[in-house]
């Protein structure tokens, strides 16, 4: 599955090419090319987070897991933004590095965004004169989302859903009436509710495929089908995910399971590296000068570029993290949560 997340990643970038670089999206495929990227990383979330659960149902080492996936990475990469690329950012423009250090603004946006209070998304107003201002990591907003998705299977399980297999259809057919009654928008700002649709919609496919993974077939066929209702919806209905969501978590979920090549299947997962830090890293190929790249060599140079950081983040900080997660397992079993359903297949 890295190989996947690797690939949303980098769909991301490309996303973000066109409005960083001052440009509008193309019409036709607005839909899939802005949404289906991080959709795709809710979906391989719902089906990983929900087997995290049902193979180890205990509370507390359940979000010692997930605090350790995600803040120490996210921590370093705002102490990076905030005190190595905003300066460097300001000294290019001409300005003063050395005012911006000594500011409070730095700590300030590292502290607020370090709980994930996305508001303070600029320092000091930086970056200035860019085709998308003030805005140093754009990408943020979604780990609260993230965040939501994991409490909300941690109240499943503890409320003992996660017994039967029913509650995750249920619960993405709710969702499915809820997206199909609010829609989601391409072109304008989304509401709240209609964000929290959207990844509640496809974190809950991901969990229906877990749960059911040992009755749904696993076929390369069915995988082109899926992805081709995926590309039709996404083209032809304004909310592609009221017919595609489960179509997509098949497609991604099911491809990474059949592929069998050993150089596909990545030991190590750079993906959250370079979702966190690709946006900064095209800010800064904006300031340097870079606008004027076609939006796909523009993402072809950003994402070379953010590798090197992705790699540090992960060897340095995120794999380092992850392996405190043994200190914190208890040596009695104790009840903190509801056992897994008796027909469980353990994931691998």
């Amino acid at each position: 599955m890295n190989a996947w997340r690797l690939v949303l990643a980098s769909g991301v970038i490309l996303q973000h090419s066109w409005p960083l670089t001052g440009r509008k999206l193309p019409a036709l495929g607005e839909q899939l090319l802005t949404q289906v990227w991080v959709d795709g990383f809710f979906v391989v979330s719902g089906f990983l987070i929900t087997s995290s659960w049902v193979r180890n149902p205990r509370l507390r080492e359940y979000f010692v897991a997930r605090i350790l996936r995600i803040f120490p990475g996210l921590w370093v990469c705002l102490a990076v933004v905030a005190f190595v690329a905003a300066p460097i950012g300001v000294a290019i423009q001409g300005g003063s590095a050395a005012r911006l250090l000594l500011s409070p603004a730095p700590i300030t946006y590292w502290l607020n965004n370090a709980v994930l209070n996305v508001y303070h998304a600029g320092i000091d107003g930086t970056p200035k004169n860019v085709p998308f201002p003030g805005v140093w990591d754009g990408v943020l907003w979604t780990l609260i989302f993230e965040m939501f998705c994991y409490i909300a299977v941690a109240v499943a399980g503890v409320a003992g859903l996660f017994n039967r297999r029913w509650p995750a259809p249920v619960v993405f057919a709710f969702f499915l009436v809820a997206a199909v009654l609010v829609s989601y928008p391409v072109a304008a700002v989304p509401t709240l509710f209609q964000m929290i649709t959207r990844f509640a919609l496809v974190f809950a496919a991901g969990a229906v495929l877990h749960e059911f993974r040992d009755v749904i077939p696993a076929r390369w066929s069915l995988v082109a089908v899926s992805a081709a209702i995926v590309v039709v919806a996404g083209v032809l209905v304004p909310n592609y995910r009221i017919l595609a969501a489960l179509p997509l978590a098949y497609a991604v979920v099911v491809s990474g399971a059949l592929i069998h090549n050993r150089r596909l299947r990545l030991r190590t997962d750079l993906s959250y590296g370079v979702y966190i830090y690709a946006w900064p890293v095209q800010q800064l190929l904006v300031i340097c000068g870079l606008a004027f790249l076609p939006p796909l060599a523009f993402a072809v140079v950003a994402g070379v570029a953010t590798l090197p950081l992705a790699a540090l983040s992960w060897f340095l900080v995120e794999k380092r993290a992850l392996s405190l997660k043994s200190r914190f397992k208890r040596r009695t079993r104790g009840w903190v949560g509801a056992p897994p359903p008796a027909d469980a297949v353990p994931a691998e």
